[in-house]
């Protein structure tokens, strides 16, 4: 049996890292992987420092389709991945997760006949302003075989006509790598006022949405109410280069913000780990903090991983900065709720989906 497994952005190599590692250990004598690196993410803190912490082979293949509009991205991974698929046959294409890479390669097998199965399919925010969320709509409506991380996944997949048989509630990857990887976790150590940071006392920001940091005055407004709100805690806040641009425009300079460049995978989980709360607009760091336990407040309107408030730690706060202080008194407190781990978030979903996809395609 050969697959191609496609990774193209950081969230997609912590769910490859798994699945790659069951296929190694347990199958590599039924199974050929080919691993294709779309490049859509092509910085080296976005995916090269992954195949190194994570134990990723290097990528049979690497596309080099980062960079351009959304159209240009796309139009560029499925024109590389059309000739990677016609070179190198394979009996299934394996996707993963929401990213532009997962839609457009998914489009590209399907049109050469080959089946697709998606890997966190039946997520769903909602909201069609997201990039993201096209991205899942269109690569479930055309994929052949569905692994679930909640049964809200499920029903989501049903209700859009998906029979039962083709949908496999398996877990999730990303806390398979989380529980892999949580005695190799590294001390990032980060600074403030010449000082280590103190464990559960300090708080870790992260922005990336359009929405948040690309209107200035709303970036301005929402900072300041983080980082005064979060006082005296330190806010750490590992930035991309491009918002780091607009904060000092913006003259975004206080005592208790510590701002540092991205971190390492192994680095800034630790940094979570070790935190007394995450502020974010992610959602896969969401499914992190639930099951490290570690207080979470969404920056955004809607989520796709609804089991992360109504199970985990997680609270679904909103983008109206005005609504954040008494979530902020309320982490600072430690006055938080306690969470529980979702059903089959128990570090095995890579072992169920490779031992599925021999029984459907082996």
């Amino acid at each position: 049996m050969k697959i191609t497994i496609v990774a193209g952005a950081r969230p997609n190599f912590m769910k490859i890292a798994p699945i790659i590692k069951a296929i190694n250990t347990e199958y590599s004598d039924k199974i050929q992987f080919r691993l294709v690196h779309t490049g859509q993410h092509y910085d080296r803190k976005m995916s090269g420092d992954f195949f190194e912490e994570l134990g990723i082979p290097m990528p049979d293949s690497n596309l080099g389709a980062g960079g351009g509009t959304q159209a240009e991205q796309t139009a560029s991974i499925m024109v590389g991945f059309e000739k990677e698929l016609l070179a190198n046959p394979t009996s299934v294409v394996l996707v993963v997760g929401d990213v532009t890479s997962t839609m457009a390669c998914s489009i590209t097998a399907k049109k050469l006949n080959i089946p697709v199965v998606h890997v966190e399919g039946g997520i769903r925010s909602g909201d069609m302003s997201m990039p993201e969320e096209i991205n899942r709509i269109v690569t479930d409506s055309i994929s052949d075989h569905f692994f679930t991380t909640s049964e809200l996944a499920n029903q989501n997949l049903q209700a859009s006509g998906i029979s039962a048989d083709r949908i496999h509630f398996v877990g999730n990857t990303m806390i398979d790598t989380l529980l892999a990887n949580l005695e190799r976790l590294q001390d990032p150590n980060i600074l403030h006022e010449g000082k280590e940071l103190k464990p559960h006392k300090y708080i870790v920001l992260t922005l990336h949405r359009p929405a948040n940091v690309d209107e200035e005055e709303k970036l301005k407004l929402m900072m300041d109410t983080i980082v005064n709100g979060c006082s005296p805690f330190p806010v750490v806040f590992p930035v991309h280069p491009r918002t780091a641009q607009i904060l000092d425009q913006l003259g975004i300079n206080y005592e208790n913000l510590v701002t540092v460049e991205p971190l390492s995978y192994l680095k800034f989980n630790f940094l979570v780990k070790n935190a007394l709360g995450v502020i974010t607009d992610s959602g896969g760091i969401t499914e992190e903090t639930t099951i490290l336990k570690v207080p979470c407040i969404t920056l955004r309107d809607n989520t796709e991983r609804p089991e992360t408030v109504e199970l985990g730690t997680n609270e679904l706060v909103g983008t109206d900065p005005a609504k954040l202080p008494p979530f902020l008194e309320k982490m600072k407190s430690g006055n938080w709720k306690h969470g529980d781990t979702p059903p089959l978030w128990d570090g095995k979903a890579a072992q169920r989906i490779v031992k599925k996809l021999l029984e459907i395609y082996g």
